[in-house]
């Protein structure tokens, strides 16, 4: 296959032939696997790159292995070394200072799954230190680079760096490979900082310049979307840190210009959305994924039309999930489908009352899920916080019409996002 030379000068600078190097014996060369589920539902080929089987169940290690196997390189006598991460880059960078026994301080954000965290200090044991700081990737990544600066440690940029791009890149080694017989027509790709997404571009592009690469974010967290639609390259103010692995206000210099230039389109996606396709692939498939990692399969409900018929790549990017956080997807998503929905329900503080509201209220299949009473409250219309689980979207508005015939309806609490979340 040749190879078509692309023009943007940060291209050259991502060496993919010298990482495919470093990484051999170290990384898993992960499959690509049909998914008779999601070609059944969006009437294509649907293929995913299994990067959710990768040694420390992310691509991470990829770009971590390559930057300090390379710096190593470089400067013999390195002995330690910093990071800031949401949690795979940090598994990375662990899991690769203990194979090279090299000291590193790990920067993340306070709100980081403890299980990402413990991964961590499994995969550095003793040459790694964890130090939690900030609610989000980019207040740790600040108090990395001041801790960096002070001691002279060299500072590993989780996506931010040509040699972490071209670990990156040799997933998109892995595809043409694997899809030698066929191009792909369409590559959908996780992107937080970016540093995946111009991995892949910096390859295919050059490769197969007609698949189409389609960048997926958090809709709460669509740094990449902004700075393209600002024309620079712009910090949020605030993000949603749901989808951890993605959560970042700000993209990186090297992440921006490359997909700028390159990236075919930039989506983004409800959370509620990643949820359910997090349940989907474990109910269905088996397959274990982390929000950040559902993300490009999620992204193919907007491409429905477009991508019928056609080979699609979706890249799995980690299963770094931490069991606890099951009830809260499973929650996201049925408010997401409409299958959830919480009121503030008017009860006469009588005897029966109760009873009334479930008997002549409630349809046959509906659920109560969640309840607060408070009698301190007017005792003749005490109000209570009531979730209500549907078997179908369908029957929300007859409910509601029922509660309002029955003088139960106080207010609905969905559309209400901040006394939303301080009821509940």
């Amino acid at each position: 296959m040749i190879a078509v030379p692309l023009k943007n000068p940060l291209v050259p600078m991502i060496d993919v032939e010298a990482a495919e190097e470093r990484l051999k014996g170290v990384i898993q060369q992960t499959p690509l696997m049909p998914n008779l589920n999601h070609s059944k539902q969006f009437a294509a080929e649907v293929l995913l790159k299994r990067e959710d089987l990768q040694t420390v169940r992310s691509y991470k290690i990829r770009g971590a292995y390559n930057k300090l196997a390379s710096l190593k390189e470089q400067q013999p006598d390195l002995t330690h070394v910093v990071c800031a991460s949401a949690g795979n880059h940090a598994q990375g960078v662990a899991y690769t200072c203990c194979r090279l026994a090299l000291q590193a301080t790990v920067f993340m954000p306070v709100t980081t799954p403890r299980q990402k965290v413990d991964q961590v200090n499994m995969f550095g044991g003793n040459y790694v230190n964890v130090s939690l700081v900030g609610d989000t990737f980019d207040e740790a990544s600040q108090a990395a680079t001041e801790f960096s600066e002070q001691h002279q440690y060299p500072f590993i940029h989780p996506f931010d760096d040509p040699e972490i791009i071209a670990g990156q890149a040799t997933i998109a080694s892995e595809l043409l490979a694997q899809c030698s017989d066929q191009a792909i027509d369409y590559l959908f790709v996780p992107i937080g900082g970016g540093g995946l997404a111009s991995g892949l571009l910096s390859v295919i592009k050059q490769h197969t310049p007609q698949t189409k690469v389609v960048g997926v974010e958090p809709e709460g967290a669509a740094s990449m979307a902004a700075a393209f639609q600002s024309g620079c390259n712009v910090k949020l103010p605030q993000i949603s840190r749901f989808v951890d692995g993605a959560a970042v206000q700000q993209v990186g210099e090297y992440t921006y210009a490359i997909c700028q230039q390159y990236l075919d389109d930039v989506i983004q996606v409800p959370d509620g959305l990643v949820c359910q396709t997090i349940l989907n692939l474990y109910n269905k498939d088996a397959i274990v994924v982390e929000p950040a990692g559902a993300l490009a399969l999620a992204g193919l409900h907007q491409y429905h039309s477009k991508i019928k018929g056609k080979r699609v790549v979706c890249v799995l990017s980690g299963s770094n999930n931490d069991i606890t956080r099951i009830e809260e997807i499973r929650e996201r998503a049925l408010l997401y489908n409409g299958l959830k929905h919480y009121f503030l329900v008017r009860f006469p503080q009588r005897a029966g009352a109760l009873k009334e509201f479930v008997a002549e209220v409630l349809g046959p299949a509906d659920d109560i899920t969640y309840f607060q009473y408070q009698k301190k409250h007017n005792r003749e219309h005490g109000p209570a916080v009531v979730g209500i689980e549907l078997n179908n979207s369908h029957d929300f508005e007859p409910l509601v019409q029922r509660m309002k015939a029955g003088g139960f309806f106080n207010d609905y609490l969905n559309n209400q996002p901040e006394l939303f979340s301080l009821v509940l």
